[in-house]
């Protein structure tokens, strides 16, 4: 960062000038004083890209100074220098927030180190990040050719992921729409990927066959629940997406080991209706209306679609033979949020507890309905910044760290996710066919087939035939459902929003993630 402003508060500056000399031909411009009392008065009078600040100085101690200068300049960074080791002293000057920390004595390369680092710290990890995801795209796109099972759709899922918030973070537009073009690609592969491959895991399942909505919680969860003497809580966030576990992962780090970090593989259609009713039941949705027609709701009735969680997961535990104590809580609302964190600790009683949060469904609608939410998540680095603000300030974080206060399990997991859509596709059908954008289920339906993928017989899905010639179909990609009837509109209304229930990456690959107490 050159012609940068320092001021460095030293009452020993004299000494230091082959450090002032180098740093002034490495072209920063340096201001010297000699006390606190000096150093506080310059940092009011000029703007200061970075203090060094000598902790001992006469009059005001180097910690006085600091406190002083950042109730003026908050936002100035501020390294610290000083001959003691103590650690009380660098204690006092970290929680003051501090940009680094030095020990006398110094040396020019270790100043010019803790300037670039403090000044010229997001330059140089843009241009890294960006010089790096060029030597990974070659092999990314090699990749995209041979992906041949599930696991190895997981492990370049993660990749992507991986570049995707790396890139984010980037000044380096370019590669960001390299990128965009590239996952693009990746979920044009995963469509294909589907297509010839989901029935089979449905039908003839194998050893290459992933865990899915209807059989993770066997697969996956159980064995810790049997084998573990600590009490379990799974935690489903619904519409819940691998990059968002991503981002809300450093805020858990402090209070929680990950002991697996995975994925597993949503059912179709990719909505709470579906995937969640599977998840809980351990059965696909037309073994669920066979076995339990009192806790399925089809989808042309108007009553709500997942009142029966409950129930379903209390069989599928029975049959896993299943005899402890278990809990479910759903949470649908701020006040009920809020109630969770004080009955964390009475849930300890139970081997399992399992609750239900439906904030990040409630962020995906409303962003679609509301020009705010709009405005403030236009795009999937926004979308995951508000998942984090939120998480961070939400009574879900605080149950959370009331947990981590004893020994415990937790898994973090979801139903499906969502895809942010932007290329519409015309389809027609008759007053029962669902509304939902991403797929339609209906009896006379009519499209291009070559842009959305077809189930003629929801049988062979294991999915609720309610006519004789009744379909599903499925948008892929960034694809979504228009009717020709009030096509501008209803592309105007969701191009660009959030959506789920079709088939991508997105939507069909979606975290499941076990951690434990510290």
């Amino acid at each position: 960062m050159p012609n940068a402003h320092i001021l460095w508060a030293d009452d020993e500056i004299a000494l230091l000038k082959p450090h002032i000399i180098f740093l002034t031909n490495k072209g920063y411009e340096i201001d010297t004083v000699t006390s606190g009392v000096d150093a506080v008065e310059a940092s009011k009078s000029k703007y200061y890209d970075i203090i060094f600040l000598d902790e001992n100085m006469p009059g005001i101690s180097g910690l006085e100074a600091l406190s002083q200068i950042k109730s003026n300049k908050p936002d100035v960074p501020v390294v610290m220098i000083t001959k003691s080791e103590e650690e009380q002293i660098m204690e006092d000057a970290i929680g003051s927030k501090i940009a680094d920390y030095l020990i006398k004595p110094v040396n020019s390369n270790q100043i010019l180190l803790s300037i670039k680092k403090i000044l010229d710290n997001k330059r140089l990890i843009s241009e890294k990040t960006a010089q790096s995801y060029q030597q990974e795209f070659r092999q990314i796109g090699m990749e995209l050719m041979d992906t041949n099972t599930f696991e190895d759709w997981a492990n370049l899922y993660r990749k992507l992921i991986f570049w995707e918030l790396e890139l984010s973070s980037s000044a380096d537009t370019g590669m960001s729409e390299i990128f965009v073009m590239q996952k693009s690609e990746a979920n044009r592969e995963w469509t294909k990927f589907v297509k010839n491959n989901y029935l089979s895991f449905l039908r003839k399942p194998d050893t290459q066959t992933p865990a899915m909505s209807h059989t993770v919680l066997k697969q996956k969860a159980m064995p810790v629940i049997n084998e573990t003497s600590e009490p379990v809580f799974l935690l489903l966030l619904d519409n819940f997406r691998y990059d968002q576990w991503k981002v809300i992962q450093p805020l858990l780090n402090e209070l929680f080991r990950t002991v697996l970090d995975d994925v597993y593989l949503t059912i179709l259609p990719t909505t709470t209706h579906y995937a969640r009713n599977a998840f809980f039941a351990g059965m696909m949705p037309s073994d669920i209306a066979k076995k339990y027609p009192d806790l399925w709701v089809d989808e042309e009735e108007d009553e709500g679609k997942n009142k029966h969680e409950e129930e379903l997961l209390a069989s599928q535990l029975s049959r896993l033979g299943f005899k402890d104590k278990f809990s479910y809580t759903k949470i649908t609302n701020l006040n009920a949020g809020k109630d969770l964190v004080d009955q964390i600790p009475n849930m300890y009683n139970n081997k399992l507890n399992v609750i239900v949060y439906n904030f990040v469904d409630m962020l995906s609608h409303a962003r679609t309905e509301m020009n705010v939410m709009k405005e403030l998540a236009e795009d999937e680095s926004a979308y995951r910044s508000i998942t984090q603000s939120w998480f961070e300030h939400s009574p879900l974080f605080d149950a959370l760290k009331r947990l981590a206060q004893k020994k415990a399990k937790l898994i973090i997991t979801t139903d499906h996710g969502s895809i942010r859509v932007s290329s519409p596709v015309k389809i027609v059908g008759d007053r029962s066919t669902s509304t939902n954008l991403r797929y339609k289920q209906g009896k006379n339906l009519s499209y291009d087939e070559s842009e959305l993928f077809t189930i003629k017989n929801p049988e062979e899905a294991f999915l609720p035939k309610l006519h004789v010639s009744s379909r599903f179909v499925f948008a892929t990609e960034d694809h979504f459902m228009a009717y020709p009837n009030n096509y501008n509109y209803h592309v105007n209304m969701y191009n660009n929003s959030f959506q789920h229930g079709g088939i991508s990456l997105e939507e069909m690959m979606v975290p499941f993630v076990m951690l434990e107490t510290k």
